[in-house]
């Protein structure tokens, strides 16, 4: 015997969680796949900091996630982005555009323990965990079977939509048969959180360079989240440092901003690949998040497109007439979210190349770039607009805090 869902989502991490939650909130029947047993944190969910958009923030307290964080989020209020070796800078303060602040920075971690606490009051859902995915079956009566294997076995469960947000490797994507276009930026990400003598005051600095960038990011515990770029071939020599030479490279990098860098925690080590998912969608099923688009951090801007993906589809499924996995509303998805997507993308991919190209011509042109957007209102607001993800059809969750 199958189990019947409306949808069933597999990957239960930031993005697959977040559209459970939304999904509970319109009655739908939903299954969600799970690595990780009950009481188990996905790896995701570790020290990483998280800068959830304004947009972002305002979705997550309409869901009722926000509320559930036992550690406050840092505001940012302020951003200051240079580059090593140019001349200009672009300062924006939110308080510039009505806004108290542009986002949050939040721990991973305790983002997911606030996910945790919120899917353990839904009505509708029912948690497949500790469980796999093995493959699809095919389409019948409006419904696409999929296959998942858990501790008693394998077990065959049917969806009017299976959406696959099980992550840059997604094997949904695969089973779909949908190829995907990488590019690797020969970088490596190194992401810690340290303890400086000025306590945290709102500010966010975005320093780049040759082998990319570097960011100090307000916590709301008093620390810094600093994201620290990194070439390749470098990145096993980074990872060796102890924790004094770690502290004097990041205080050359960002500089005396903050003051005196005192303490780092742990470090953790990503290598940056764009994998870009070359269709969103098969019959009865659909691919968002990092299964969709795994891009360059730069600008923060991976898990709010994700969360605008799965919201924009909660919101398709509430205002459409067809069944979740009709034709008719997985082209309207691709439909909408295509703007929103290709802006996105073209921005952190096109910044991310630009400001580690150390080609001497460049770097004046580059220099001439910072003036600009430090001098032009209207540039610096179609910055700021996007860095708030409000961008493309904006989903009407992001728009407001109301529940």
């Amino acid at each position: 015997m199958s189990k019947n869902h409306d949808v069933v989502i597999v990957g239960g991490g930031l993005v697959g969680a977040s559209l459970a939650i939304a999904l509970d909130r319109l009655g739908l029947d939903v299954g969600l796949v799970e690595a990780t047993p009950g009481g188990v944190m996905p790896a995701v969910f570790d020290q990483r900091n998280l800068s959830f958009a304004a947009a972002t923030v305002n979705a997550l307290t309409a869901l009722g996630v926000m509320q559930k964080l036992t550690n406050p989020g840092g505001p940012i209020r302020r951003i200051h982005v240079s580059r090593a070796g140019d001349f200009g800078r672009v300062v924006m303060q939110a308080s510039d555009y009505g806004r108290e602040a542009f986002g949050q920075v939040v721990v991973a971690r305790d983002f997911g323990e606030a996910l945790e606490a919120r899917l353990a009051e839904l009505q509708h859902l029912t948690r497949y965990r500790p469980a796999r995915f093995i493959g699809l079956g095919s389409s019948r009566d409006g419904l696409r079977e999929l296959i998942i294997a858990d501790e008693s076995g394998e077990q065959r469960l049917q969806a009017r939509l299976v959406v696959g947000a099980d992550g840059t490797r997604s094997a949904v994507r695969q089973a779909l048969g949908i190829d995907v276009s990488e590019h690797d930026y020969q970088q490596t990400l190194f992401v810690a959180r340290v303890r400086a003598a000025k306590a945290p005051d709102g500010s966010a600095y975005e320093r780049f360079t040759d082998t990319g960038p570097t960011a100090l990011l307000p916590r709301g515990d008093r620390h810094y989240g600093v994201v620290h770029g990194v070439a390749r071939d470098q990145a096993d020599a980074v990872m060796a440092l102890d924790d004094a030479a770690w502290l004097t490279r990041l205080q050359t990098a960002v500089g005396w901003r903050a003051g005196r860098l005192l303490e780092s925690g742990p470090r953790s080590a990503y290598p940056l690949i764009q994998v870009l998912a070359q269709k969103l969608v098969g019959e009865r099923a659909l691919l968002l998040g990092n299964a969709a688009q795994t891009i360059h951090p730069l600008g923060a801007q991976g898990f709010n497109l994700g969360l605008r993906d799965a919201l924009t589809l909660a919101e398709l499924i509430e205002d459409g007439a067809q069944d979740a996995g009709s034709d008719a509303l997985l082209q309207a998805y691709v439909a909408r979210r295509g703007p929103d997507r290709e802006q996105t993308l073209a921005f952190s991919d096109g910044l991310a190349r630009l400001t580690s190209n150390a080609t001497p011509l460049i770097r004046p042109l580059r220099s001439l770039g910072f003036v600009a957007a430090a001098q032009t209102p209207a540039l610096q607001s179609l910055l700021v607009g996007g860095a708030m993800g409000f961008r493309g059809q904006v989903p009407e969750l992001c728009r407001s805090q109301a529940r």
